[in-house]
């Protein structure tokens, strides 16, 4: 089993020199074999291009600078990009050819398998080892457990560094029996109705940032191009933008963390949200919730927890009604679970009926939840479960 941990980096100036000369080198040699695709008349192997790589570091000397296992990933990328390409084109999509990489539009390095090391001196930061740029603190805020497989240098455009380890769990989960099954509707107004008679408000992240956003664009839209006061206020727009992101995963990883914690069973419907946003009018809402990131958050958690995630068809979840006259999201709610269940050959257990709770969605990111009956505590949060009490 695989997967990703993403810690912050803070190079020193000197360190982040060397990382922002590496990536220059990088996007280089990204555009040299680029510029062989487009005169050529096919495109050639990876493993034909990538035994270029010590012709061309002789040609160029200061491609010695870069570690070897770094720049033969550069190739990798390359053919990632194609093959992404080339899947848009077999979905009907009108593309065109790769571009050229501009400067300041290559962030990402890639070690893959050796060149990094993680050495620890403490208990807040350690050191992230990697070769040809040389020992970056790293703040490590939990155990890294596995073989380290492949470690990718990110850089934002708020000007942070970042380091997404990925690691092999050789330990397989088995998975539990369904004792406790839960049956989730994803919704606009509210962000999800379970069939425990929770609604959660949806946090609306983007509508209350959007005013701030706009400012910021307009005051680098005023800046004079290439001017350090227009470099300043984009910096300042990608923290903004950053801001918004980090709340919104923050608030979907501790919501899909509790449901994995509580139940053996989750039970989603199976959503087409490409098809969902062609109608315009409710595309930005339904892209602002983030549905398809909190079914994938769902999904991965529960395969690491040896939980069951059922995906079921979502036509006519709303328009059954067989447990009587509820409220529209909590009706979906209980089909969805009774089809989930089915659909993982469980045999469906009986309802019991709970009034709706609505909770509001700062509960989710904030502590000090007023409700009582707690069951669970994740990061700063206190979880409740309704039993209907008052």
């Amino acid at each position: 089993m695989q997967t990703t941990y993403r810690f912050r980096l803070y190079p020193c100036e000197e360190q982040e020199d060397r990382l922002s000369e590496t990536l220059d080198l990088c996007r280089r040699v990204y555009n040299h074999f680029l510029s062989q695709w487009n005169r050529g008349t096919r495109i050639p192997c990876r493993l034909e291009l990538q035994a270029q790589l010590p012709l061309l570091k002789k040609e160029r000397p200061e491609l010695g600078k870069v570690y070897s296992k770094v720049l033969q990933m550069v190739l990798y990328q390359l053919y990632s990009n194609l093959k992404a390409l080339s899947q848009l084109k077999r979905n009907g999509k009108r593309v065109g050819r790769l571009r050229f990489k501009g400067r300041g539009r290559f962030k990402t390095l890639i070690y893959n398998q050796s060149g990094f090391k993680i050495v620890k001196t403490g208990k807040r930061l350690s050191l992230l080892r990697l070769s040809k740029i040389g020992d970056i603190p790293i703040r490590v805020h939990r155990e890294v457990e596995g073989n380290m497989k492949q470690v990718v240098i990110k850089r934002h455009n708020s000007g942070k560094w970042f380091a997404c380890i990925s690691i092999e769990k050789g330990t397989h989960v088995e998975k539990r029996n369904v004792n406790r099954p839960v049956g989730i509707d994803m919704g606009i107004k509210h962000f999800l109705t379970d069939s425990e008679g929770r609604q959660i408000e949806n946090p609306t992240f983007y509508e209350r940032t959007l005013g701030n956003i706009k400012v910021e664009q307009k005051r680098l839209a005023r800046k004079k191009r290439e001017s350090k006061n227009r470099k300043k206020q984009r910096v300042k727009l990608a923290k903004l933008c950053e801001r918004l992101v980090n709340q919104r995963n923050d608030f979907l990883h501790k919501l899909s963390r509790f449901y994995v914690d509580n139940y053996d069973a989750i039970c989603v419907e199976d959503l087409n949200v490409s098809n969902m946003v062609r109608n315009h009018n409710l595309a930005g809402k339904i892209l602002d919730a983030s549905w398809g990131r909190f079914l994938q958050m769902l999904a991965y958690k529960a395969e690491g927890a040896g939980k069951l995630v059922g995906k079921v068809n979502p036509r006519g979840t709303s328009k059954e009604y067989k447990h009587g006259e509820l409220d529209r999201d909590y009706n979906a709610s209980l089909n969805i679970l009774e089809r989930g269940l089915s659909g993982l050959r469980w045999p469906p257990v009986p309802v019991e009926m709970r009034p709706l709770q609505a909770i509001p969605a700062n509960l989710i990111v904030e502590a000090g939840n007023p409700l009582k009956p707690c069951v669970t505590h994740v990061g700063q949060l206190d979880l409740y479960r309704y039993r209907g009490e008052p």
